[in-house]
């Protein structure tokens, strides 16, 4: 199992030094998501200070951008770090895209797989030359002329992962990505009955198998190598869980343990204001069901349980930080 590292940032230099740090203590994979940066920028500069780590955005909004832009942040990314680089794609919610982006919204299953379809057109046209002739529902592109086609890419084209929680949009990913990025709001039990089986839906659809799809499985995780950085690790995570519990479009996954009850709970404070208390609502049955917490050694132990027989790969925050009981690294403890 590949380990990577990620997290939020501040600023796109925070995070360029972030995957420079992750490449020095021994990461494969570090990947930047969209918060209050944009990731592509941040990967770029973070190309330039590593030679050998992966490098992905995990997640940028797709629906926040036209096919065309991302293919071509996309291709430029991937020549800027000499073949490192993959695409991690996301729909967000409803709100940010209409109120946040004031981008269109509709049907965000079907939108991000003909998404996907029309990067991989574009990349397919700049490769060979053929004319760009992507004619969707929701997306046309036709026009490629020489002065805008960079060429084919020297390293090929970057692999795309899609991130998703609901089944239509899962199948999707198993379809027309090359690798799923479990939401953090994942439990085992959700992974294994309801991701799973429709992740293979969407391979079977085009006749593949799981064979070579990657899976970057849920990750929440609070350890430390002392009580007080697992507290404070435990704190952080529990408000973490609080703000995706209160999203409708995650409810499925509260459901499934029969906490949707919860979700209306947390859903109402947001509604109000009251951000401070969401944390409050997540008991310890529920973020030992969400998080894997403990030791290092626990930790590992607890990881591999879950989805060692799963996930291809998992990201551990700061988990270079943290040793088991005979001085090895927790990343290095994972990796076997």
């Amino acid at each position: 199992m590949l380990v990577d590292a990620g997290g939020y940032a501040n600023t796109v230099t925070e995070a360029a030094n972030s995957a420079q740090e992750a490449e020095r203590s021994g990461y494969d994979a570090y990947w930047v998501p969209e918060t209050q940066l944009d990731p592509f920028i941040a990967l770029a500069i973070g190309s330039e200070r590593t030679s050998k780590i992966e490098l992905g955005t995990a997640i940028a909004v797709a629906f926040a951008r036209s096919p065309m832009t991302v293919a071509l942040q996309a291709n430029d990314l991937q020549l800027a770090s000499a073949g490192r680089f993959a695409l991690g794609l996301g729909s967000q919610i409803k709100p940010h895209i209409t109120k946040r982006f004031s981008m269109p919204w509709s049907q965000p299953a079907a939108r991000m797989r003909e998404y996907v379809l029309a990067v991989r057109a574009i990349w397919h046209s700049w490769r060979t030359g053929d004319k760009l002739d992507f004619r969707g529902d929701f997306y046309t592109h036709t026009l490629m002329t020489p002065f805008f086609n960079p060429g084919p890419n020297e390293y090929g084209e970057p692999p795309i992962y899609l991130a998703g929680v609901g089944t239509r949009m899962t199948e999707v990913a198993g379809e027309v990505a090359d690798g799923f990025l479990c939401h953090g709001f994942t439990t085992e039990r959700y992974l294994r009955e309801v991701t799973l089986p429709a992740l293979e839906r969407g391979r079977a659809k085009v006749g593949k198998t799981m064979a070579g799809f990657q899976i970057s499985g849920p990750s929440f995780v609070a350890t430390g190598n002392t009580d007080e950085e697992i507290a404070s690790a435990t704190a952080m995570i529990k408000n973490q869980l609080g703000f995706y519990g209160s999203t409708p479009a995650y409810r499925p996954v509260l459901d499934l343990h029969g906490w949707g009850e919860v979700g209306d709970e947390l859903h109402n404070l947001t509604k109000r204001g009251e951000w401070a208390q969401i944390g409050g609502l997540i008991d310890d049955e529920m973020l030992r069901t969400f998080a894997v917490v403990g030791s290092p050694d626990e930790v590992v132990t607890e990881l591999t349980r879950r989805y060692g027989d799963v996930a291809t790969r998992i990201a551990v925050p700061n988990g270079h930080l943290a040793h088991t009981s005979d001085g090895q690294p927790l990343l290095a403890a994972l990796r076997g």
